[in-house]
């Protein structure tokens, strides 16, 4: 017995030995992921003792929960073959490889959709056994970017979760996952005072839609916070994220403080100035709000209030309330600067003053602000002072002195004035009577100047008959020059009397014939009396009287004798006749320095004369 068990013992090791080396072992991966509209190969590896072109292979797919697969593909030793009418009979090849021992067959799938997402069964036959492989295809598609919708507005003083914003993501596949952010740190219910509905909808082609809403108690900070949503979704080897925009939410809170300020101008404010207040409270929305001046109603846009040109009257306190209920005040004190126009004392212009005397000037302007004065002339700045004192004025200290008062802390505000000083005062000589041989037999100029105000008059006085040819005359505000043109026949005296409203002064010069008929000798300096008369009686001495008697007793038989000498030359026809007619007069005032005199000549008979710019011709007669 024994010796008969060890063959049957040999021959079911064989039979053991056999059956491992004949059994099939098929290879293939979990799972393979592909993008949406993109290919997919799911490879299958077998291997056998058997002959490998004996086997049979076939490739089948199984929706996810379902007990029935489909073949899609066959092959045995007399060929392959695609499944017709099924979803894959366009879109899938079949590539077989055998090397020795070892079989590999590759599916591959073009044009993947989102229901190819199936598992995919390979099956191999052998002459004994049967194994199949199983592999998960996985479709992906990347969705659009999140797009937000914000809420109109959320308030503090609701106690209930409101709408703050919505994320939603579209043509996602698989589902992907939304989370809300609030200043780069996650939401979640269990640490916030907030709450997410979540929704996602599947399209007809099979991709996703996914919405979320976020829910939150919001509080006054939130007003500077920055939301946003982040969505997960799956790519093929792992999870990518995108973010939306950051955004910001309205939040209500009620106003609890208001403030006024003035924004234009932020410094002083002068008359004529434009004003602008702003107010503003500490709520939002803004709150209706009214101003009041001097607690008077002010017609003005709801937070703004702007005042044009602005005056003294415009000063006091503005107030801004707010209308929401609180009872919420600012008040804001506004003063408006100003200068009054300037007055200078004494007021009268043009201010007369008698020559030598002084005078006193004074300016003064009202301000709100401490100010400064300066007193200046033609430009130029006489002293930075409030009162002006000008001593022993003469007639040169005549003109406009003008006065400026400005404020430093202000310098746009300024004013000006100024008042016109004429000095008064009795004639004076500045040129005695001069002499000035011309070229012809017998004829002279003589010259006389004065300085006065107001502007003298001159007139001359010629003895023993002499003949005055011309005579011209240049004024200034203040001088006056004549010059008068005489024939010369006998020994004369010329007497130049000047005389205004405030006195006279006189200066004479006696003449001869014969320094006359010698115009290439140099004259004797001319022996002059000046005599000066003011308006009031002149005092004579005792002493003076006979001298004055003994004089014009001489001067009468000197006339006498010369008018004897003139008639006899008339009759003898010795003495020509004198110019007849009327010359024209021309008058100009010109200024105070504009005397200028230039050396003329004519005719024998005619008077060549030093005269002034705009100067004024008289005729001997004085028309």
């Amino acid at each position: 017995m024994a010796q008969r068990k060890v063959p049957l013992a040999l021959a079911g090791l064989c039979v053991l030995v056999l059956q491992a080396w004949a059994q099939l072992d098929i290879s293939m991966e979990d799972r393979v992921e592909g993008l949406l509209g993109e290919t997919a190969e799911i490879p299958c590896i077998y291997n056998t003792s058997q002959p490998l072109g004996s086997l049979t292979l076939q490739w089948f797919v199984r929706a996810p929960g379902s007990k029935h697969r489909e073949q899609i593909y066959y092959k045995d030793k007399n060929g392959e073959s695609v499944t017709a009418n099924t979803d894959y009979t366009d879109r899938i090849r079949v590539s077989n490889a055998i090397d020795s021992t070892v079989g590999n067959s590759i599916l591959t799938i073009t044009g993947l959709r989102i229901k190819d997402e199936q598992e995919v069964v390979c099956e191999v036959h052998g002459n004994t056994d049967i194994k199949e492989g199983h592999t998960n295809l996985l479709v992906f598609n990347t969705p659009t970017p999140p797009s937000v919708i914000k809420g109109s507005y959320t308030s503090t003083e609701k106690e209930e979760k409101e709408e703050i914003a919505s994320c939603e993501v579209n043509n996602a596949y698989p589902a992907p996952n939304i989370t809300w952010y609030k200043n780069s740190t996650p939401l979640h219910p269990a640490f916030h005072n907030m709450k997410m509905e979540n929704a996602l909808t599947t399209n007809p082609s099979g991709l996703i839609t996914a919405h979320s809403v976020l829910f939150l108690q919001v509080v006054k900070e939130d007003k500077e916070a920055l939301f946003y949503c982040e969505v997960s979704y799956f790519t093929p080897g792992g999870t990518n994220m995108m973010e939306s925009e950051l955004f910001n939410i309205e939040v209500h809170y009620p106003t609890t403080q208001v403030t006024i300020r003035r924004e234009n101008p932020t410094e002083l404010v002068k008359e004529g100035d434009s004003v602008e207040f702003i107010c503003e409270g500490d709520g939002s929305p803004q709150p209706i709000f009214i101003f009041e001046h001097n607690n008077e109603p002010l017609e003005a846009e709801s937070g703004f209030l702007f005042l044009e040109n602005v005056m003294r009257s415009n000063s006091g306190v503005y107030k801004c309330m707010s209308l929401d209920g609180l009872d919420s005040t600012n008040s804001l004190e506004l003063m408006v600067n100003y200068l009054d126009p300037v007055v200078i004392t004494p007021e009268d212009s043009p201010h007369m003053v008698i020559q030598g005397q002084d005078v006193s000037l004074t300016c003064n302007a009202l301000s709100s602000l401490p100010t400064h004065t300066r007193w200046y002339q033609d430009g130029s700045v006489l002293e930075d002072s409030h009162t002006l004192n000008l001593h022993n004025l003469s007639y040169d200290m005549s003109g406009s002195y003008g006065c400026e008062v400005y404020v430093p802390s202000l310098p746009e505000l300024k004013r000006q004035n100024s008042v016109l000083i004429i000095v008064t005062g009795k004639p004076e000589l500045v040129q005695e009577v001069a002499m000035t041989l011309l070229d012809g037999e017998g004829l002279v100029n003589l010259n006389c100047s004065a300085i006065g105000h107001p502007t003298p008059n001159i007139t001359w006085n010629i003895s023993h008959n002499q003949t005055i040819l011309d005579e011209w005359i240049t004024r200034t505000d203040y001088t006056i020059l004549s010059v008068i043109t005489v024939s010369v026949t006998a020994d004369f005296t010329a007497s130049c009397v000047v005389v205004n409203e405030l006195g006279s002064a006189e200066a004479s010069r006696h003449i001869t014939a014969s320094e006359i008929r010698r115009p290439a000798a140099t004259t004797a300096p001319p022996t002059t009396t000046t005599t000066t008369t003011s308006t009031g009686a002149t005092k004579d001495t005792k002493e003076g009287s006979g001298v004055i008697i003994a004089v014009i007793i001489i001067l009468i038989l000197l006339l006498a004798i010369l008018g004897s000498v003139l008639y006899f030359l008339y009759k003898k026809g010795k003495i020509p006749c004198g110019r007849s007619g009327k010359q024209d007069l021309t008058k100009e005032k010109s200024s105070k320095d504009d005397v200028v005199v230039e050396m003329k000549s004519s005719r024998s008979e005619e008077a060549v004369l030093l005269q002034g710019v705009n100067g004024e011709k008289k005729s001997p007669s004085g028309q």
